[in-house]
């Protein structure tokens, strides 16, 4: 085979098609991340039959940079059809897919509804938060495939724009989106991760009873994990790796990096590593979110 044969194959396989997938809950601000989107540079399709998606993004011809919102309103719109529809532009190699989920917490997306006075479209005849929790209940598995998770319940609009403009705009992006996220064991691993870190090992708070009712967000928490005999090594080792990869990565093309620690409950120690892991490769300038996954759980 000759080293141009060779090139071409490599250019016949690199993505031509930069694509972001946004949905997620209604009220949100699903709406509000496409427009930012658009604001970049993006050419964008809202509330796209999801049928039509594999034969548009076939045709070579679209713009490279393309963002398109799946609506739960959508007739067509369902779980396994959504995550079938990944499966399938996953698997086209000239398209780069960028997954993003929108979400927020039940009692303020209640009030959004009730300021203004809109009717939720799962729940039509109904208050808001059968709606809410009918349309988390849908959403669940396709959540737990999103690249990158926005949790707006602090964010006012702007905050939103700015964030979304943080992970796509080509200007002083970094090219690399890093997501940090506890879990706890009995629940279960979390899909997609790509680095996963046990930290069952170190002192736990839970058995501290002035400490159980709280988690890993607060700085008490945070000082009684650190003051395992094991904590700074091991701690000082992950950051060390991630520093490491990081770049390596970005420089391959990956777009999304998913990180995860995992320990018992998913309250303390893992939310104390995930807090502290993503603080610091934030300082070092990557972009960085965060989720705790069994925290969503209890307040959705």
């Amino acid at each position: 085979m000759t080293s141009d044969s060779t090139q071409d194959i490599i250019a016949a396989k690199a993505p031509e098609i930069e694509l972001v997938l946004i949905t997620g809950l209604s009220g949100a601000g699903r709406t509000t991340a496409i427009r930012a989107l658009e604001d970049i540079g993006f050419e964008t399709i809202d509330n796209l039959p999801i049928s039509l998606l594999p034969a548009i993004v076939s045709d070579r011809s679209i713009p490279r940079k393309i963002a398109i919102g799946l609506d739960s309103r959508n007739r067509e719109f369902s779980t396994h059809g959504v995550l079938d529809m990944l499966q399938t532009l996953t698997d086209m190699a000239w398209v780069r897919v960028s997954f993003v989920f929108v979400h927020c917490s039940s009692e303020v997306l209640v009030r959004r509804f009730s300021e203004t006075r809109r009717r939720h479209p799962l729940s039509p005849a109904e208050t808001p938060i059968i709606g809410v929790e009918r349309e988390r209940d849908l959403m669940l598995p396709i959540m737990a495939r999103a690249d990158i998770l926005i949790n707006t319940t602090d964010m006012s609009p702007h905050d939103l724009r700015s964030e979304i403009t943080g992970f796509f705009s080509t200007e002083g992006s970094l090219g690399l989106a890093v997501s940090v996220q506890s879990f706890s064991y009995k629940r279960g691993l979390p899909r997609g991760v790509d680095m996963l870190f046990d930290c069952r090992f170190l002192s736990n708070p839970y058995w501290e009873p002035s400490l159980r009712p709280f988690d890993g967000q607060d700085e008490r928490v945070q000082a009684y994990v650190k003051q395992d005999p094991n904590f700074d090594e091991f701690y000082k080792k992950i950051r060390d790796l991630c520093l490491f990869l990081l770049p390596a990565y970005k420089d391959e093309g990956k777009t999304h990096l998913s990180i995860g620690f995992g320990c018992t409950g998913g309250k303390h120690r893992s939310v104390t590593l995930t807090e502290l892991l993503a603080n610091d490769l934030a300082q070092e300038g990557w972009q960085v979110s965060i989720r705790h996954r069994e925290k969503e759980r209890i307040a959705s």
